[in-house]
């Protein structure tokens, strides 16, 4: 499941490629994707003739503002995917729900094999009722600049598990079970610590671990080489590119392999999903400076 880096990165593409153009027509094979609306017309209606002014994000939500108001939202789900075509003429993908196509030329295309994911217009004040959760959604730290001591005066007043703690989208929007275990990973935390239980030392070496993670992945599409694994998904159907990083195998750690896995790091199940996780970490990374600040694209 795409998570805050990877939204990130599709939300920086669009925002390179899609904004400014004026949308001629959209065609949409059944109701999936755009289930909150009562059919596909009213969907279709609210997008014909609008021009993107911008697109924005709320946690895992992408936001692309058109003007007379409205707002096209899209969440990618488990599998969802949005492919820019060149032309119409370009082969369609297998499991493409909706297809905008721009006067200036060029499609967007939304691919969710899964059908976990969505598209539907509302107006800008009416997104909060129309997804719930968004107006409960805790720091963005892709969004919010914040302190290494600020954060660890929020973990201190929750009496919580690390991992479960990090994957909390009221506490911290956008991570989930692969992020959680990077950053566990890299500051040498078990999932499991109460997170009233860290040390100043331990709350820094979390919060580094965290904006490292975050910010590197999704500033991946800066070269396009090494983005984020299912940001891979938003792309041009013209330009796929092959590579990535590379995600280890369960127990491996977050992007690297079992076979290169530092000394004295280990593994515990978390649940059912093949979540992995830190057991221990007899040589924890240097710790950063208080000056040190967090990394940003360059």
């Amino acid at each position: 499941m795409p998570e805050l880096p990877e939204v990130e990165v599709v939300r920086r593409d669009l925002d390179r490629e899609i904004v400014g153009k004026k949308i001629k027509s959209v065609d949409v094979d059944g109701m999936r994707a755009v289930r909150r609306h009562h059919n596909r017309k009213q969907f279709i209606n609210r997008l014909v003739d609008r021009r993107i002014l911008s697109v924005g994000r709320r946690g895992k939500y992408i936001l692309c503002k058109l003007d007379g108001g409205d707002v096209l939202v899209v969440h990618l789900g488990m599998s969802g995917q949005l492919l820019r075509a060149k032309t119409s003429r370009d082969a369609v993908a297998k499991h493409t729900h909706v297809v905008i196509t721009f006067t200036q030329g060029g499609q967007l295309r939304f691919v969710d094999p899964r059908t976990f994911g969505e598209m539907f217009v509302t107006e800008l004040e009416e997104v909060e009722k129309q997804v719930a959760e968004l107006a409960h959604l805790g720091i963005d730290p892709l969004e919010t600049a914040m302190s290494w001591e600020h954060f660890g005066h929020l973990i201190a007043q929750r009496h919580a598990k690390l991992k479960p703690l990090l994957m909390d989208q009221k506490f911290i929007a956008g991570i989930g079970n692969l992020y959680s275990d990077e950053i566990l990973w890299g500051a040498g935390l078990r999932w499991d610590r109460a997170s009233d239980s860290l040390t100043s030392e331990e709350v820094r070496r979390l919060y580094r671990s965290m904006m490292e993670a975050l910010h590197t992945r999704s500033c991946a599409s800066v070269s396009g080489d090494d983005r984020p694994s299912t940001a891979r998904r938003v792309r041009s159907d013209a330009a796929r590119r092959p590579g990535g990083i590379v995600r280890g195998a369960p127990g491996g750690g977050v992007g690297l392999p079992r076979a290169v896995m530092p000394p004295g790091l280990g593994s515990s199940r978390y649940d059912p999903r093949g979540s992995y996780v830190v057991a221990a970490l007899s040589s924890p990374r240097p710790l950063p400076s208080d000056t040190e600040e967090p990394p940003g694209c360059s």
